[in-house]
């Protein structure tokens, strides 16, 4: 903490004890007394900064009085004292940072800015930091968040040819396996991939007989979990089971997620000739054993790789699914565990669909934002845990009470965007758009949540740390 104001004899030493006082706190008094130290100490130095450069005694004492002010304020909540209220000491390390990089942008115009009068209005001081906001947002959104055609032309070409493999494979080994065309899919296909371009879905699609088959919804199973849908044989006494390829992956008269997986695990990830493959294309392809789901990894060889790309590995999932209408049911254990014979039911097709269609009807940018949220969450470590599916219902929740959502209006929805998962943040629930009872941030521990408000709460007052 860099302490500023007049040199008095002794105050070198003085911060040096502050300083080390406020470096060991939290390990002596834990968060909330190190956060209250810091604050406390921050007040009682803007106090004597105040008082140092004002000339008039009355602004002194307004000057002490907002200080106090602001304190008292901050001590009011003492969910954020939980939370993270030490952040106000990392609050004016931003600061410092974020004035470093307003003096390089601004320096053609601080000319200009000091042959004003020194009273400037407060509305034109928060329309520079808007406008800052905005074309940081802005700049964020291109240089981090956004890939570029040529990388995703890449990883969708070498995507595509994986599943040309694949399924040419299944087709000669497995002829009479009913599988429906397999296809690429998820964030990568959809366009809503950031940072980097690192992983691909294969979308391998069930075939069932709708007559020997039905689907029924997590609410009506005794798990009642509206994600965790069966799959049950029907008409036994008409059709003996053996009639269906898909029988002999029955358990207990349903159809098993967990053995269409190690059914595919087996057939393709232990059987396939990889190395033949991985010459064919160029590349050097293999699979990711030992984990619950179905993985390649794929590193593009010479040819695939040009100037303007990166040789990083590509993941590519493939995913057994089952379609019905607009019903997309997928086989992951992971995800319905200890369930076995439990199908997820995918809110993904839904969720996208209807940002795009939100952003079609009124021009808006609300699968910008859901980029840049993305993009901040995956490169910022305390924020790594918050996956894609709860910021997407954030938007899609946030849009239905507020209507502009113009491109230049972004550094106010991206605002609001944060104080709104400090609230549900500190309810501990962000409920599905379209399944109310499904609480996205069930998976997040104590910890994690700690950690993430911290983070938050710091970038309510200082947006960019988050862009950094």
């Amino acid at each position: 903490m860099n302490f500023q104001g007049s040199r008095r004899r002794g105050e070198d030493g003085i911060a040096m004890v502050i300083d080390f006082l406020l470096s060991n706190a939290r390990l002596v008094l834990g968060v909330g007394g190190a956060a209250m130290l810091g604050i406390a100490t921050l007040t009682v130095k803007r106090l004597i900064e105040r008082a140092g450069r004002a000339a008039d005694d009355e602004k002194v004492e307004q000057k002490m009085a907002e200080s106090w002010e602001e304190l008292s304020l901050v001590s009011a909540s003492p969910t954020m004292i939980r939370k993270g209220i030490e952040g106000m000491v990392m609050k004016h390390v931003a600061k410092a940072t974020k004035q470093q990089k307003a003096d390089l942008y601004q320096q053609p115009q601080m000319s200009s800015l000091e042959e004003q009068p020194k009273p400037e209005s407060k509305s034109k001081r928060l329309q520079l930091f808007v406008l800052s906001l905005q074309e940081h947002l802005q700049q964020y959104y291109h240089t981090r968040a956004a890939l570029s055609p040529h990388e995703i032309r890449r990883a969708q070409s070498l995507a595509l040819d994986i599943c040309t493999e694949i399924q040419g494979f299944l087709h000669s080994r497995h002829p009479d396996m009913p599988l429906g065309e397999m296809s690429l899919g998820g964030s990568l296909l959809d366009d809503l991939q950031v940072v980097t371009a690192d992983h691909a879905c294969l979308l391998v699609p069930l075939q069932l007989e709708a007559s020997l088959w039905r689907l029924i919804p997590g609410e009506e199973t005794l798990l009642t979990h509206p994600l965790h849908w069966m799959v049950q044989r029907v008409n036994l006494e008409y059709f003996p089971r053996g009639r269906s390829y898909w029988d002999r992956y029955l358990v207990g008269g349903y159809l098993s997620a967990e053995a269409v997986v190690n059914m595919f695990n087996k057939s393709i990830m232990e059987t396939v000739n990889w190395p033949s493959i991985s010459s064919t294309l160029d590349c050097l392809v293999r699979p990711v054993l030992g984990g619950p789901d179905l993985r390649l990894e794929v590193k593009p060889g010479s040819e695939n790789v040009g100037a303007d790309s990166s040789d990083q590995s590509l993941f590519i999932s493939m995913l057994p699914l089952l379609r019905e209408a607009d019903v997309v049911l997928t086989a992951q254990p992971e995800l319905t565990s200890p369930w076995l014979n439990a199908w997820h039911l995918s809110l993904y097709p839904w969720e996208t669909q209807r940002l795009a269609q939100l952003d079609s009807a009124d021009d808006g940018c609300r699968r910008h934002t859901l980029k840049i949220l993305k993009a901040v969450c995956t490169l910022n470590p305390a924020l790594r845990p918050l996956e894609a599916a709860p910021l997407a219902n954030l938007i899609l929740h946030l849009s239905d009470g507020e209507g502009n959502w113009s491109e230049s209006n972004l550094h106010v929805r991206f605002q609001q965007c944060i104080t709104e998962l400090i609230s549900y943040l500190e309810q501990g629930a962000l409920h599905s758009y379209f399944k109310p009872a499904v609480n996205l941030l069930s998976s997040l521990s104590e910890d994690q949540v700690d950690q993430m408000g911290f983070m938050l709460y710091c970038a309510v007052s200082e947006p960019e740390i988050l862009l950094i």
